[in-house]
């Protein structure tokens, strides 16, 4: 018999039935399953944001896609057209951004970051800015949508649309 022509969780399964044969118990690491997704930056972002709102008591934020549209198309175009603002090129605020997604909450926000190059280190700007900080634990909001895009001169180009 050769291990090596065995795919790695028959290799693993033998292996594990050998040592409880010989009466060994082994010791095994797990890893995640087989195909199971890695989050995206953007469900990174979603979880930290849960982690410090669960931390002050407020209710997790749930992903809305039109907040998300309005938080992706925001981080791209800010990518693809060079600026860093609330206000887009064409004039347009984060209000009107997000209620043109169709989203009608009465709470409305957004955060916006440039040149941070993972979810914890967006998260970890924003949580250090007071504003920005209000916008992530603001137990009003109930959902969020989450953007992110490359390009431009910071690189990395981040958008957190909230809602309530």
């Amino acid at each position: 018999m050769t291990l090596t022509t065995t795919p790695r969780r028959g290799r693993v399964a033998l292996l594990l039935a050998a040592a409880t044969t010989l009466g060994l118990t082994p010791i095994v690491a797990t890893s995640p399953a087989a195909g199971a997704a890695t989050p995206t930056v953007q469900q990174q972002v979603v979880q930290l944001v849960n982690a410090q709102r669960a931390k002050v008591g407020c209710r997790p934020l749930v992903t809305d896609a039109r907040l998300a549209r309005a938080a992706q198309a925001h981080s791209a175009d800010m990518a693809k057209r060079r600026y860093f603002s609330h206000t887009s090129l064409d004039g347009r605020t984060f209000v009107q951004r997000i209620r043109a997604q169709g989203y009608t909450g009465r709470y409305l926000g957004e955060n916006i970051a440039a040149g941070q190059t993972s979810a914890k280190a967006v998260m970890d700007a924003w949580m250090k800015s007071p504003g920005h900080r209000a916008n992530i634990l603001n137990c009003h909001y109930k959902a969020i949508g989450v953007g992110y895009a490359l390009g431009g001169p910071y690189r990395y180009y981040w958008t957190q649309d909230f809602g309530g």
